[in-house]
């Protein structure tokens, strides 16, 4: 999975991330774990809307060049550093063999019979309810 390095800066109730290799990504929250969820999910869309007009997304930097190149810079004194993975619904289903308790299996059919869904969307709508960036 491709992962961008992240800065965060604020305080509590107003947390902001920015991704330095995707110019004017970025994501917001009351707490960290909020605006990192809203970071992941700024950059699917950013990437999306970047593919879209054709070109490609930009090859992630290492942390330590990220962080060579922020320290450089006076106004970003005090960031925190992290990772945002870039998490992407291609739209192509892709067979996977999992191995689950059986009462937690039992569970997730129960629930799609009754959501008229399959097991395999029942499995992909908990895992995006848990994958930052989508819940």
């Amino acid at each position: 999975m491709t992962r961008y390095v992240a800065l965060i800066d604020g305080e509590p109730g107003a947390f902001g991330v920015v991704i330095p290799d995707c110019p004017g990504c970025a994501g917001m929250g009351d707490t960290i774990e909020e605006a990192l969820d809203s970071a992941t999910e700024g950059l699917r869309i950013w990437v999306e809307a970047i593919e879209a007009q054709g070109d490609r997304a930009p090859i992630p930097r290492s942390m330590a060049a990220v962080r060579a190149e922020a320290e450089a810079d006076p106004e970003t004194g005090g960031v925190l550093y992290a990772t945002v993975p870039l998490i992407r619904h291609l739209g192509r289903p892709v067979k996977a063999n999992l191995s689950l308790d059986s009462g937690v299996l039992s569970a997730i059919d129960a629930t799609a019979r009754r959501l008229g869904v399959t097991r395999s969307a029942m499995v992909e709508m908990l895992a995006k309810v848990a994958l930052p960036g989508f819940g």
